[in-house]
């Protein structure tokens, strides 16, 4: 497993996930994006049944992670004394890891979300990828997400420092994109570096589109 950058080697270190963190990863993302307004939406949260909800969101993270480990996307988990304390998933423009997923992808995704949903994720993706067009070469940082029982202790920018050297290993790209609908989202990224660049609306949920090049 390579190491991107340490930081505070005596105690953090981010690197490659390993496979048997994958399940712990999806724990961590299913906390994290929760309460997602856009995630809410597609897949149809109902405040007095929200059990349906959560086993779709536990089903599209479930086939997310799936999909980032066999196309070899970069999983990158922020550790300490080999325990998993945040996941970032992030996936390259030049990957087939795109808007139109492949097909047992969708297959999978379809019957356990719904055709309706799928087809709105897949449609979120391409309008997120076909907006960085200008951008060439980038990467994007699909999920981002820390243990909750460790959140205010810096970790998420530990985690998103160590993806400063994944921009810049990697082949040129131009830097690195995220989507948030949150404004405290907004200003974490803001803080690290990252600039708005476009407004986007996905089922009257609004977001912005931001990006940070690389150095």
């Amino acid at each position: 497993m390579s190491i991107l950058t340490v930081a505070e080697p005596e105690t953090l270190s981010v690197q490659y996930l390993s496979a048997e963190d994958i399940s712990t990863a999806a724990s961590l993302i299913y906390q994290a994006y929760h309460d997602d307004p856009v995630l809410q939406n597609v897949l149809g949260f109902q405040q007095d049944n929200p059990s349906k909800y959560e086993t779709k969101l536990r089903a599209l993270v479930r086939e997310e992670l799936a999909s980032f480990w066999q196309e070899k996307q970069p999983l990158i988990g922020l550790y300490s004394q080999s325990r998993l304390k945040a996941i970032a998933c992030v996936f390259d423009s030049a990957s087939e890891l795109q808007a139109e997923r492949y097909w047992h992808w969708r297959l999978k995704l379809m019957l356990s979300a719904g055709y309706l949903q799928t087809n709105q994720l897949i449609e979120k993706e391409r309008t997120i990828r076909e907006a960085l067009s200008s951008k060439g070469h980038y990467l994007f940082l699909a999920f981002i997400a820390v243990d909750p029982h460790f959140q205010g202790q810096g970790l998420g920018r530990y985690l998103l420092r160590g993806l400063d050297d994944l921009v810049e290993s990697s082949n040129q790209a131009s830097g690195l994109a995220v989507f948030v609908t949150r404004s405290e989202q907004r200003e974490f990224f803001s803080s690290e570096g990252f600039e708005v660049f476009k407004a986007l609306s996905f089922n009257q949920v609004e977001g912005d589109l931001m990006f940070k090049a690389a150095n």
